[in-house]
């Protein structure tokens, strides 16, 4: 279920199945940052995300992790995805597109991003490991795949080199939200599709 905050440029989410219950808020130009997920690897990422983003983003999750995280990093990335396909609106009045080349530390990868209404992901970060910490790395896969879907985007994700797995994680959210942060600017100019329209 997704309701839409009447100001524009928000939204609210709340996701509720048998394996997780998530409240998301999003504000495009907001500052509140506020994340509880119950995965502390999550709360990190999604913590960097909104900072590097410029994202007012508060998520409070409850997921069925003593399974394991599966569900409720796929379900985290589905909420985020439908609260950015609401907050940014019908796409007519942003930037639409969006890229960001990353470093950290030792690893570099690359964000690309578009607005138009078809959701797919391209992600090639070649983990060294299973995990970091006691987090599967497998996961993050699964989570952009989630959002990329419910946002409605096209997401392309690259690590051009890198060795650490925390570094490669890292960086790809940080290149992702600043991706982000630039295709949902405002653009005052003609709409950014040669159909007139963002409709997929």
């Amino acid at each position: 279920m997704t309701d839409n905050i009447s100001k524009p440029r928000q939204a609210l989410v709340s996701r509720n199945t048998s394996e997780t219950k998530i409240a998301l808020s999003l504000n495009l130009g907001g500052s509140e940052i506020e994340i509880s997920t119950g995965i502390g690897f999550m709360d990190h990422m999604l913590n960097l995300f909104a900072h590097h983003g410029g994202f007012g983003l508060t998520v409070n999750a409850v997921g069925d992790t003593h399974i394991d995280d599966h569900h409720t990093v796929e379900d985290l990335g589905i909420a985020l995805g439908r609260a950015f396909d609401d907050a940014a609106g019908d796409k007519n009045e942003i930037v639409r597109y969006g890229q960001m080349l990353l470093p950290m530390d030792e690893a570099l990868v690359e964000a690309a991003v578009d607005f138009g209404g078809r959701g797919f992901l391209h992600l090639d970060l070649p983990f060294r490991s299973a995990k970091t910490g006691t987090f599967d790395l497998q996961l993050v896969e699964e989570f952009f795949r989630a959002l990329a879907v419910n946002a409605k985007i096209t997401l392309h994700i690259n690590l051009r080199y890198g060795k650490n797995d925390h570094h490669i994680a890292e960086a790809a959210f940080k290149a992702v939200a600043r991706a982000l942060k630039q295709a949902v600017q405002v653009y005052s100019g003609h709409i950014p599709s040669t159909k007139g329209i963002i409709d997929g």
